[in-house]
């Protein structure tokens, strides 16, 4: 008997998309520098998946060339202008964070973000979720961190792989980050490859969030 999939959205925010088909949606957080973005993306166009950017307005303005990139083939979600923890905020500047955002990634990238947000280092409490919603976005977490933010002192590509196979469900939401860790390491791109291969191999195809709407 196939047991049932967790729920996909847990307080108002999705964790996992709301399926039992095999998919499983790639997300990759560009809130720091951009030492694995363009890896990131050529092992994505070789292997011919999808994925979703949650970026930030001070990414896409240092990275102008990887932003229009990103912008061209793939669906980008906020993350915030500075990547700033919005529960120290008061409610004017969280609202800044997230529609100056949203301004900032559209003339960069000519995408629109709505509805998905990320809250960095997924900080939130009831005031900045409210705020989130009236903004017209939901709050999109992750159903498994690779860890590779963590560095090589912590983690390894073989480990950030195995944790989001060990983890896969129908609809797994994987947060993977475009920049390098404090020790100048780049895992997620390293495990990238593997992590493609061992969710193919297990009869899992990859989506993006683009047909992730906000509850009502």
């Amino acid at each position: 008997m196939m047991l049932a999939p967790p729920p996909a959205l847990v307080g108002g925010e999705l964790v996992r998309l709301q399926t039992r088909q095999h998919v499983v949606a790639l997300t990759f957080d560009g809130g720091g520098d951009a030492g694995a973005a363009r890896r990131i993306m050529t092992t994505l166009r070789r292997n011919r998946v999808p994925a979703t950017f949650f970026l930030t307005g001070h990414f896409v303005q240092t990275y102008p060339a990887i932003a229009r990139a990103i912008g061209r083939r793939f669906v980008v979600g906020n993350h915030t202008v500075d990547h700033a923890d919005l529960t120290r905020l008061s409610d004017a500047a969280v609202t800044h964070e997230i529609a100056g955002a949203a301004t900032e990634i559209r003339r960069a990238t000519g995408r629109d973000t709505h509805p998905l947000f990320r809250f960095p280092y997924g900080a939130r409490d009831a005031r900045t979720l409210t705020i989130c919603h009236r903004l017209g976005y939901l709050s999109v977490r992750w159903t498994v961190d690779t860890m590779g933010w963590m560095g090589a002192s912590v983690q390894t590509a073989a480990g950030a792989a195995r944790r989001v196979v060990d983890g896969l469900v129908p609809g797994e939401i994987v947060l993977m980050h475009l920049g390098s860790a404090r020790d100048g390491s780049t895992i997620d791109a390293h495990a990238l490859p593997a992590v493609i291969r061992a969710v193919r191999s297990r009869g899992y195809r990859f989506v993006t969030l683009r047909d992730v709407t906000r509850p009502r």
